[in-house]
């Protein structure tokens, strides 16, 4: 699911919170005090699913940039990296190099992704890169030195000649 979905499901659950606080101070002899933002919040994400989770982290990570090795903010990515940071915020806990993600996730049709799962991408010998799959044919990841996070679309002809696999790493 799109961040932007995310955020306005979360809208949309927050509302009949509103809306019955509003008639239950109709009906009560003091009025009650409606939930805090920081209580609805943590309410509406613990409806959010993980692989939502994964994605929104994601996205926020979009603009750090690329570091050969990183696996935080502060010091950049690499698309690993950025995997493992992401993954890990989420509370699940994953493999650290692409090889080792690759290894680990049941492999899946394209079709079937769902927003959290894992593509692989290949150069001519081996694989080179992963990122993390948004929906709606994105992806989320850390390209290449000297460039930022940043979201890509799978129908990009270069991402479709090297793509390889798509993977989930979440509990079904």
């Amino acid at each position: 699911m799109h961040p932007s979905m995310v955020r306005l499901k979360l809208k949309l659950t927050l509302l009949p919170v509103l809306l019955a606080t509003v008639f239950a101070a109709g009906c009560a002899s003091t009025a009650p005090q409606p939930p805090s933002r920081r209580e609805a919040v943590v309410e509406a994400d613990a409806e959010i699913s993980l692989g939502d989770a994964v994605a929104e982290i994601a996205m926020g990570m979009v603009g750090t940039p690329y570091t050969y090795g990183g696996t935080d903010p502060r010091q950049g990515f690499d698309c690993s990296g950025l995997v493992f940071y992401t993954y890990t915020q989420a509370g699940y806990r994953v493999p650290r190099t692409s090889q080792e993600l690759f290894r680990a996730a049941r492999k899946i049709a394209l079709g079937d992704a769902g927003a959290g799962d894992v593509m692989f991408f290949q150069d001519q010998e081996k694989l080179s890169h992963v990122g993390i799959y948004l929906g709606d044919g994105l992806f989320v990841h850390a390209p290449a030195t000297g460039r930022q996070v940043a979201v890509a679309s799978i129908d990009a002809p270069y991402y479709q000649r090297h793509l390889v696999a798509v993977g989930r790493l979440l509990p079904n």
